[in-house]
């Protein structure tokens, strides 16, 4: 049986997120949504299509009146508008209009990218988000935000466009190598700290089934992440405000994964952007050291980085002022008022950013060395 989420948009229901264990459900979804012999474009990357494409096609098949597949090498060096630029061309030779949809297989970079096809194509089709990252199910197929890499920087060519639904086959994850999977919990983390301590907590106590893949607890923690994030997005489905709470381990996070030129998976630098984010927020005063502890414990417990090396503390600082969330010339920075409550600051300074730098650089626990 499927646990679904509704996602609403100014008191009104606007998707579904169907959490379940197989594809089988998926042509009914699209049915529902009037999708009945519309033109599916499946957009997918080179690993996911070897594991999930065909299932997809079966499933959607009776539901569409033609479906094709665009498939592009996996990795972050392919989230460029020259990808994007192929995908339209595709679609302008099959002559899809405004009421078919784009159907989004894969992780994370699938997602933006397809969500960004999709908000510009003819001004805007439909898409449907099949996450197959436990990233991507917990945090980039929920909101609408869509985007591509420019020129190294990190998602600066963008917009905002919903889903149609969001349908995720938690059995996907099982077919993911552990540095993808591991990578999915540092947005899981993040959750809990900026919104729900408890969750946090038995995120923390759940370690061992979650290390083992148990789906059945997995289901029930990307079940929790979802809710979180769906509340957030509706609060601030455009990021005026409290959305950007979401943002906490990123600011320095971003400029982490572009000085490891993306060789660092994106939850692998979010979690250490959240153990420098913890120390600013120690150091202030707004957690302890047992909170913080508590904080690095989890993080290692599920397979995550807590520092980095072979960088330097002025590269990260100046590289995190080119980083879209800037305001004003000031970085709105994400602290821990207290454990599960986020606050967004613009007064941290570079000397606390360098500090908190150093305390995750160059230890005997570093990544990438």
């Amino acid at each position: 049986m499927a646990n679904k989420i509704t996602v609403h948009y100014e008191g009104k229901p606007l998707y579904d997120i169907t959490i379940a264990r197989d594809y089988n459900g998926l042509g009914s979804i699209l049915q529902e949504l009037d999708l009945s012999g519309r033109k599916m474009c499946i957009v997918t990357d080179s690993h996911v299509e070897k594991h999930y494409l065909r299932q997809v096609q079966d499933a959607v098949a009776e539901t569409a009146s033609y479906v094709c597949e665009f498939s592009f090498p996996a990795g972050e060096a392919s989230k460029t508008l020259e990808v994007i630029e192929d995908l339209y061309e595709v679609l302008i030779k099959a002559h899809f209009d405004r009421k078919d949809v784009l159907l989004a297989l894969g992780g994370g970079v699938v997602g933006d990218m397809t969500g960004y096809a999709a908000a510009t194509y003819l001004r805007g089709i439909r898409v449907v988000q099949l996450p197959t990252s436990l990233l991507a199910m917990v945090d980039s197929s929920i909101g609408g935000k869509t985007g591509v890499d420019f020129r190294g920087y990190k998602n600066m060519i963008g917009a905002f466009h919903q889903p149609s639904a969001v349908y995720m086959n938690i059995s996907a994850l099982k077919t993911l190598t552990d540095e993808q999977y591991f990578s999915g919990f540092g947005e899981i983390i993040k959750h809990g700290l900026i919104k729900d301590i408890d969750y946090f907590n038995e995120v923390g106590s759940a370690v061992d089934a979650l290390r083992q893949r148990d789906l059945t607890t997995l289901e029930d923690v990307i079940y929790r992440s979802c809710q979180i994030k769906r509340r957030v997005v509706e609060n601030d489905p455009k990021e005026q405000g409290e959305r950007a709470l979401l943002n906490f381990g990123h600011t320095l996070g971003h400029a982490i994964e572009k000085l490891k030129d993306f060789q660092m998976l994106h939850g692998q630098c979010v979690a250490v952007g959240m153990m420098a984010a913890a120390y600013i927020s120690k150091k202030r005063e707004m957690i302890d050291d047992t909170e913080y502890l508590s904080i690095e414990n989890t993080i290692k417990g599920l397979e995550l980085p807590v520092s980095v090396s072979n960088l330097k503390v002025d590269d990260i600082i100046r590289v995190s002022k080119n980083d879209k969330k800037m305001n004003a010339g000031q970085i709105r920075f994400i602290l821990l008022q207290n454990m599960g409550n986020a606050v967004i600051t613009e007064d941290v300074t570079d000397e606390e950013m360098a500090e908190a730098l150093e305390a995750v650089l160059h230890t005997k626990d570093s990544f990438g060395e």
